[in-house]
């Protein structure tokens, strides 16, 4: 395809027209003659005809269709883009985000990327919104569930692998939401973010910049204000640090209708000036709002732009298409056939359970797990004993039924045990009911072991689904205790989109395996874990409060002129910075997850005990499983810059590697830290690294061992 001759007969509206993106409703209602919709929208039939993309459709029939009538009505014959959403699977639905970070395993997320891509791409999808890599700190925003969490090392190590993956799969990604809308304050989605230059690129900005480097086709601007300017239209994160530092020479496409939300937040005046706004600042391709469409011809009229700038983001888009094949086949291999041999597989089932088994994490466990095979009573209580809504938020095209239940997991792992199953109350917030209390009681009373599994729906995180209360809704923690007062036995199976303060929840249970939203097969890897044909080995990227109002709570804090000791997190010190109704601490820190394995470390030692800033640094740490389980271990890398013209964090993962070790055997670890591994931003905002001391410890967040120090010369 010669996409400069291309681009030299398209008319300006149907260039605009690529640079548009509009629902598959729209083309629907359309075709069958409703243009209510495309009134509504200040549309004609003709704009269809020349428009560039499709967000979100249902399956291959569908996309074969919009794409055959596209063509048709096109006299360019230019195919549309498909995208969508993937974010944890497309019909085969893996843990979310949150959890596959916990997993610490690279590996499993690429597969579990190349499993959703193959489906998608049967289904049609040539882009997916994924990677979204938002450095988050307040559990409160629904959109925690989509992150790897407090970390921006692991954010940009597993979004690069999910960019890795769908490319190894020929399909375009699109990383977001740039920049910073993890730090919406009071946690509540869409809303303003402040940050200082200093932190924005300390925390915020490096997955962004790892995903760009790993390949990303496209990136997505947040919807928040950044310093009071939306980032859709902001110049400096758009410009200068996108375009100008980062030579990001991709397609930038708005989020839904943030062109035109430029107006809501006060900033342009009407539609013109918010379609100057936005392609000023380089966004290419406008989504579900219709500024360009409406005023870009205008504005090059009028010199405000020029045509060589509108064909720059034109060709763009066309040169994706190229590169993505769909000028020699529009409907890029889908098609119901490829559905129906993709789709919900053994195969994909399989890779689903192995990701919510490495995602799992055992948060606490008093000696009642692994359970007993041999367990002739077991009671499944609680509001998810027995549901099918646990594949999460943004499941995309997954299906709720299609998913395992717990009860149906522990069913199938113990086809001769009696096992009885009661709801006892609801998971809503202002669910008060009680009535079934007695029924799990009783059968809680006449069970060996008691599964207890509680917490929040999937709808209560995602987009738009932020929170004041993080404890479990509605009276789960009521029904825990009295279940667990009849039967301590009992084992909770915790299902969240989010870290949750479940305070209370800890004082009481004896055991908690959290399991996030695990998917399609979140039952059956349930069953596997509790009882002891798999071993917990999830770490948590997100700290767990033991209050709301901890939040925004993260490891990687610094230290304060006036800081409170660890050791004496719980006690009331005046005038030291801390609360005076609870510790510092959270429930659960970053990095911490149990075993059925016992690891001890042993003789952490330092290659050298200085550094010359071309030399390197190897560190060896001995880790021994003390247990007669095999089982797998995060070996975790922790640093300290002691002393530097800002502030460092009291504690930084550098570096982790996650180890198998069978019963009984001793493996030695090792990690290479180089120079530019201990650079942060100065106080001028340059990026170096500052001679002095270092410490280095393994362990987890606020949990330290085995500490030793260098000096960089």
């Amino acid at each position: 395809m010669n996409i400069i001759k291309l681009l030299s007969q398209m008319t300006i509206e149907e260039k605009l027209g690529q640079l548009t993106q509009f629902g598959a409703g729209l083309f629907i209602w359309s075709k069958a003659g409703n243009t209510g919709p495309l009134l509504n929208w200040g549309l004609k039939d003709e704009d269809l005809c020349r428009m560039g993309s499709i967000l979100n459709f249902n399956g291959a029939e569908e996309m074969i269709d919009l794409q055959k009538t596209h063509m048709e009505g096109d006299r360019n014959k230019i195919p549309m883009l498909f995208m969508m959403d993937v974010i944890h699977g497309y019909r085969t639905v893996f843990p979310i985000p949150l959890a596959l970070g916990a997993s610490f395993n690279t590996e499993i997320v690429k597969e579990c990327t190349r499993m959703a891509a193959k489906e998608a791409k049967a289904a049609g999808v040539h882009v997916t919104f994924t990677p979204m890599v938002d450095y988050v700190r307040d559990a409160r925003w629904g959109r925690v569930m989509e992150t790897c969490g407090e970390d921006s090392g692991i954010n940009s190590i597993m979004g690069a692998a999910q960019i890795e993956a769908f490319k190894e799969m020929g399909m375009a990604t699109c990383v977001k939401h740039f920049a910073a809308y993890g730090g919406a304050e009071a946690g509540r989605d869409y809303n303003n973010v402040e940050l200082s230059e200093h932190i924005l690129r300390e925390h915020y900005l490096p997955a962004y910049k790892a995903c760009i480097d790993a390949g990303a086709d496209m990136l997505m601007p947040s919807f928040n204000l950044l310093n009071g300017v939306p980032a859709v239209g902001n110049k400096w994160i758009m410009k200068k640090i996108l375009k100008d530092e980062w030579k990001f020479d991709g397609i930038v496409i708005s989020d839904f209708g943030a062109i035109g939300e430029l107006i809501t937040h006060g900033v342009a005046e009407d539609k013109k000036d918010a379609a100057r706004y936005a392609f000023d600042c380089g966004c290419d391709i406008e989504m579900c709002s219709t500024t360009y469409m409406s005023h870009l011809k205008e504005l090059i009229e009028e010199g405000t732009f020029t045509e060589e700038q509108l064909d720059k983001a034109v060709y763009k888009v066309l040169k994706l298409k190229e590169e993505l094949g769909l000028f020699e086949d529009a409907y890029s291999g889908a098609s119901k056939e490829a559905e129906a041999n993709t789709f919900i597989t053994k195969e994909n089932r399989e890779i689903a359970k192995k990701a919510a088994i490495e995602s799992a994490v055992l948060l606490k466990n008093n000696g009642v797990l692994p359970l007993s095979k041999d367990t002739g009573k077991v009671a499944v209580i609680g509001p998810f004993a027995d549901e099918h809504k646990i594949i999460g938020f943004w499941s995309c095209m997954g299906k709720d039924e299609e998913s395992v239940t717990v009860a149906e997991g522990v069913k199938a792992k113990l086809p001769d045990a009696q096992i009885t199953v009661a709801r006892g109350c609801g998971n809503v917030f202002d669910d008060t009911d009680t009535s079934g209390f007695a029924e799990a009681i009783e059968i809680a009373k006449n069970a060996d072991v008691v599964l207890l599994c509680l917490g929040e729906p999937q709808n209560y995180s995602g987009e738009g689904n932020s929170r004041t209360e993080l404890d479990l809704p509605g009276v789960q923690n009521e029904l825990a205790k009295a279940v667990i007062d009849a039967n301590p036995n009992t084992a909770v199976v915790l299902f969240t989109g989010r870290p949750l303060a479940i305070k209370t929840l800890d004082s009481i249970a004896p055991a908690i395996l959290n399991m996030w939203f695990p998917g399609t097969e979140g039952g059956s890897a349930v069953a596997e874990l509790l009882f002891g044909d798999a071993n917990p080995s999830g770490k948590i990227t997100m700290s767990f409060p033991k209050s709301v109002g901890q939040c925004p709570i993260y490891y990687n804090h610094t230290n304060t002129g006036r800081p409170k000791p660890v050791d004496k997190d719980e006690c009331q010190m005046t005038y030291m910075s801390s609360y005076i109704d609870c510790g510092n601490l959270p429930l659960y820190s970053f990095g911490h997850g149990l075993s059925y394995s016992n690891f001890i470390y042993e003789d952490l030692t330092l290659s050298n005990s200085e550094m010359a800033k071309d030399d390197s640094i190897e560190v060896t740490v001995t880790v021994y499983n003390d247990s007669n389980r095999a089982g797998k271990e995060t070996v975790q890398l922790y640093m300290r810059d002691m002393v530097g013209s800002t502030a460092r964090p009291i504690q930084q993962l550098i570096a982790f590697e996650k180890i198998e070790l069978k019963a009984g055997q001793r493996k030695t670890v090792k990690f290479t830290i180089t120079e530019p591994m201990l650079r942060f931003w100065n106080d001028e905002n340059q990026f170096v690294s500052e001679k002095g001391e270092f410490r280095v410890s393994t362990g987890y967040a606020d949990h330290l061992i085995l500490t030793q120090g260098f000096k960089l010369l």
